[in-house]
């Protein structure tokens, strides 16, 4: 089997907890919308997620958050997010984690959310990877299997000699085996009484997928 030569990690919900994000999407974008609109905070949420849903998170625009300010009227998007920023924390697993594999693999993460997102989330471990790529930023979309082929060109390997780990079923372990890489996905409600998805590639948290990477032997 081939042996390992990269290893990715989505970075939302996989390395960083999602109050930031969520805090951004759901709560300070209606919070604008409501002063722009002079309408009450509840009529914000409700025209906002409206539009959200229009647009679709199988869209690469759902993750773009220059789109959104665009469309709907906003200025200083970066001051947004610099106004969430204190929400930003590291799951507790992850320094552990990322100093056993760095020393063993280049570490690399492979993302859907854009870049102004991604360097205020990576703030603090951003040196312990060897590249971050961004779908949306870099290839303008989601992250389709052709986007894992790319980062794997980029990277002068196999997608067979990859191993990517996130937590969307769909974007992170489905897409990414699509592409030939050896993939799990992380459900950290496995851990949680037992709920969730189960299954030999399905890991609780980043403590249990560096343990199966010590014993990988399984075939994509």
């Amino acid at each position: 089997m081939d042996r390992i030569k990269v290893i990715s990690f989505d970075a939302d919900g996989t390395l960083v907890t999602p109050y930031f994000t969520d805090a951004v999407w759901h709560r300070a974008m209606p919070e604008r919308y409501a002063q722009k609109e002079r309408i009450s905070l509840e009529e914000a949420r409700d025209q906002v997620f409206k539009v959200y849903r229009e647009v679709g998170e199988g869209r690469m625009e759902w993750y773009d958050l220059e789109y959104w300010f665009h469309r709907f009227g906003f200025s200083d998007h970066r001051g947004l997010l610099q106004s969430q920023r204190h929400l930003i924390s590291l799951y507790p697993e992850v320094t552990k984690v990322l100093s056993a594999l760095g020393s063993r693999y280049p570490l690399i993460v492979a993302s859907g959310a854009a870049r102004d997102f991604l360097d205020l989330l990576l703030d603090g471990v951003r040196g312990r990877f060897a590249r971050v790529f961004s779908s949306v930023t870099d290839h303008q979309s989601v992250k389709t299997p052709e986007f894992y082929r790319e980062v794997c060109r980029t990277m002068g390997i196999e997608p067979r000699e990859m191993v990517h780990v996130g937590d969307s079923w769909d974007y992170d372990f489905l897409n990414s085996r699509a592409a030939g890489v050896r993939a799990y996905y992380l459900d950290r409600k496995r851990l949680d009484r037992k709920r969730g998805k189960q299954g030999e590639r399905v890991v609780g948290d980043l403590m249990e997928f560096e343990a199966c990477l010590r014993g990988d032997s399984l075939p994509v």
